[in-house]
């Protein structure tokens, strides 16, 4: 017997584009989607909004400022300034993956409030483990985080919040497929949440305080992003696939190319190709750090959302394509690249770094000079970035060339499904059955090794090798645990082709292969249907509404647990100018989110502060010993873990400071890396530059993000100088702070410090956290 979700969307529409809906106004009430019954799409109080924004300002507007301005809590008296202003928006909704969602919900239960006060969804992606395959891995996952996974199914069923289950897929797809329309504003708690631009819909990632601030029913704040414009002329052809956009524009960008901005696609290149490929494009604006990305509302999109079953909703944002879903002409741009479509070639990024982009008719050439290993050991296709249909269809295409020259995999390959739909409909079309005959590995719908979940068992740690996989992050150690695994990125098509060529240096569009009786041939350029002609199958029901009376769920957290853990509230700043702090490390070269608060296996803590905190900034390189995870306590000399001396330090009443370069925080939305250092005693985050996401955690969390007003100054610091902070009692917007900085053998210097803390953000600082904040005005506590 079907489950009342999938008897709707298998009954609703069955073949792509029967979908038609008739009777339509702009007055008309349309559902967000078809699986809540309370909440509502509201293009006309949108549209209010535009125009008021419109006549203040004066001008045309982009596409990406009218879903923001759109969305003002008050649109009559914000001040809006591009890259100046802090606006408060109000989002539609959030979403929630299961590692991040912990700490969100562990925060909002602490505000005491009785249910979120905007739709809210929980998805199950992050806590399982690729070892074997899909169906044994996912049991082994269930059963070993049973305990959150129980407390997020009674805590959502608490609080209103709807909860997809382990097996259903990985959050942005599950979004994309059910909850993104043209728009729309919605933030999540993980930073690939713009991959619903791809729907036309503003999708911003954040941390989980920032979630609470939307469940609580306050206004969200978002510094007014610059709008980065990124012309697209032409149509692809050949092996060029919509990955190959991203990457390219990685590479002029660089990872901190987008920081403060929305990617904003526009010309006529834009409807060449499927909603599926701009949501790939925008899931990866986050490796340039942009704030997120954003195509409008075309015909891509209204064919994706018949075929999903949202007809009435594309019908319905049709009404409004012409004044909100659209720029208008002549809209101003901060800046403007072009992409000449016809002439883009594939790209394959990395190794280390997403933005070292290398066009494949130069990768043989760079990767020998390089000493890149050659061999590839292991292709990855799938995740969130790229498990569409189209993707799946076009990766087979090639491996059913190879096949009818007798080939397989060379590799090891993997196969990740981005959902249980996208499993469903590719094993009933027959995708699935040729990757496993290649000799592929079918894993979980999950995220498994693309954020490090995954127990690779064919090399050893410190084994120098190469990877490559159509993921979107190939930092350092992050896939696979090993620091020595060059990872690259580069789209389905030409993982599959590496795959079964097994070299690095192989490129389809003009080396050959032999085939099993040392006859040489070329491998076939792509094809793939972007959508499913017999419409997706759903599959296995995985969604869990949450019960229409909730006074008798009890939330399930067991008092013993090392997964889950209550907190505690912060204490508020007092008063006093911080002085004579250590340096708990100084910390060399690129510092990301996962060297800051690394994933894999620490996953299993996320909620859990006091154990998550063991693995505080324990990938991070010790500029004073050129070794991660061993630091100095200059009280005693001793060298310890980075963790250990940070608790030696707060045990003692002793605040300290990290000191960090470019960009730092970079990667994750992850607030653990905020909410730790603020446990283990931390006062100060100084560095050259922060992503936008880790500076705003670290905000929320009462800790002080300082930036070198002259980067030089990082320079001139040594890791056992002693750190005052000094006028933190006039604390003000644009007003600079005094760092002086105390030389083991030296006089005293001094240096200013920049911040971009609002007067609201202050009172964070000064009241210890955002959510104790939160608390005093809401609860007078």
């Amino acid at each position: 017997m079907l489950s009342a979700r999938t008897s709707i969307l298998r009954n609703t529409f069955s073949k792509r584009g029967l979908a038609t809906v008739s009777n339509l106004t702009r007055d008309s009430k349309v559902n967000q989607n078809l699986l809540e019954d309370h909440s509502f799409i509201n293009y006309k109080q949108n549209v209010e909004n535009m125009n008021i924004v419109k006549k203040r300002l004066n001008r045309p507007l982009t596409y990406a400022e009218k879903i923001l301005y759109s969305h003002l809590d008050n649109p009559q008296e914000q001040d809006i300034q591009r890259g100046v202003s802090y606006l408060k928006l109000r989002p539609d909704r959030v979403a929630c993956q299961d590692a991040t969602a912990q700490m969100a919900i562990l925060q909002f239960m602490s505000a005491g409030l009785p249910e979120v006060a905007k739709p809210v969804t929980v998805h199950c992606d992050h806590l399982i483990q690729a070892q074997v395959g899909g169906e044994k891995d996912l049991k082994r996952a269930v059963d070993l985080n049973k305990e959150v996974f129980d407390f997020l199914a009674t805590a959502t069923a608490k609080y209103n919040m709807g909860f997809w289950k382990p097996g259903s897929g990985i959050i942005h797809q599950i979004v994309l497929e059910n909850y993104a329309f043209p728009g729309a504003l919605m933030i999540g708690t993980d930073s690939h949440t713009p991959n619903a631009g791809g729907l036309g819909q503003l999708a911003i990632g954040v941390g989980g305080a920032d979630a609470v601030d939307v469940m609580a029913d306050l206004p969200w704040e978002l510094k007014a992003p610059k709008i980065l414009g990124v012309k697209l002329t032409g149509r692809m052809n050949g092996w060029t696939s919509p990955k190959d956009i991203i990457l390219k524009l990685a590479g002029i960008t660089t990872v901190k190319g987008g920081t403060g901005k929305i990617v904003e696609y526009f010309g006529e290149g834009v409807d060449t190709f499927s909603a599926t490929g701009m949501g790939t494009i925008c899931n990866m604006g986050a490796e340039i750090g942009a704030t997120t990305s954003v195509f409008p509302y075309n015909q891509s999109m209204i064919d994706y959302l018949k075929a999903t079953r949202r007809g009435k909703i594309a019908d319905f944002a049709k009404l409004y394509q012409k004044d909100l879903l659209s720029a208008d002409p002549n809209c101003g741009y901060d800046e403007v690249i072009e992409l000449d479509l016809n002439t883009l070639e594939p790209y394959v990024n990395g190794p280390f770094t997403p933005d070292l982009a290398t066009p494949i008719s130069k990768m043989k050439d760079v990767a020998v000079a390089n000493g890149w290993p050659l061999d590839v050991r292991v292709g990855l296709i799938g995740s969130c970035t790229n498990s569409s249909y189209e993707d799946m269809s076009r990766a087979a295409s090639i491996i059913k060339d190879a096949a009818s020259h007798g080939l397989k995999a060379k590799t090891i390959f993997t196969v990740t499904p981005g959902s249980e739909q996208i499993r469903a409909t590719i094993e009933r079309d027959g995708q699935l059955e040729t990757f496993k005959e290649f000799g592929g590995i079918v894993l979980a719908n999950a995220c498994g090794p693309c954020i490090g979940q995954w127990d690779r068992q064919d090399i050893k740690k410190g084994e120098k090798n190469t990877i490559v996989s159509s993921y979107n992050r190939n930092f350092t150690s992050r896939n696979d645990g090993n620091p020595q695994t060059h990872a690259f990125v580069a789209s389905p098509e030409l993982v599959t082709a590496f795959a079964i060529a097994g070299d690095l240096r192989f490129n389809p569009i003009t080396d050959k292969l032999k085939d099993k009786a040392g006859n040489e041939f070329m491998l076939k350029p792509p094809f793939g249907n972007g959508l499913p002609e017999d419409g997706y199958d759903p599959g296995n029901n995985t969604y869990s509404a949450p019960p229409k009376t909730r006074d008798s769920v009890a939330v399930s957290i067991a008092p013993n647990s090392d997964r889950l853990q209550k907190l505690t509230a912060f204490e508020a700043w007092d008063g006093k100018d911080p002085k004579n702090m250590p340096i708990l490390i100084k910390s060399l070269g690129k510092t990301t989110t996962d060297h800051i608060s690394m994933a894999g296996p620490w996953l299993k803590y996320r909620g859990h502060l006091e154990n998550i905190s063991n693995n505080y900034m324990i990938g991070a390189i010790n500029a004073e010993n050129n070794k991660a995870n061993s630091v100095k306590n200059v009280y005693t000399g001793e060298y310890k873990g980075v963790p250990d001396t940070a608790r030696d330090y707060r045990d003692q009443g002793i605040k300290w400071v990290v000191i960090g370069g470019e960009n730092f925080g970079e990667g994750s939305s992850r607030e653990h890396a905020a909410l730790e250092p603020r446990f283990l005693g931390g006062c100060a985050i100084i560095t050259k530059s922060f992503a936008r996401i880790h500076e705003t955690n670290l905000k929320k969390q009462g800790l002080l993000p300082l930036n070198f007003k002259n980067p030089a100054d990082y320079d001139k610091i040594n890791p056992d100088d002693k750190i005052d902070l000094l006028g933190l009692d006039k604390l003000a917007p644009g007003v600079d702070i005094t760092m002086r900085v105390h030389p083991k053998n030296g006089k005293p210097w001094d240096a200013q410090l920049t911040h971009t803390y609002n007067s609201e953000q202050i009172d964070w600082f000064k009241e210890g956290s955002a959510l104790n904040k939160i608390r005093k005005d809401r609860l007078g506590a």
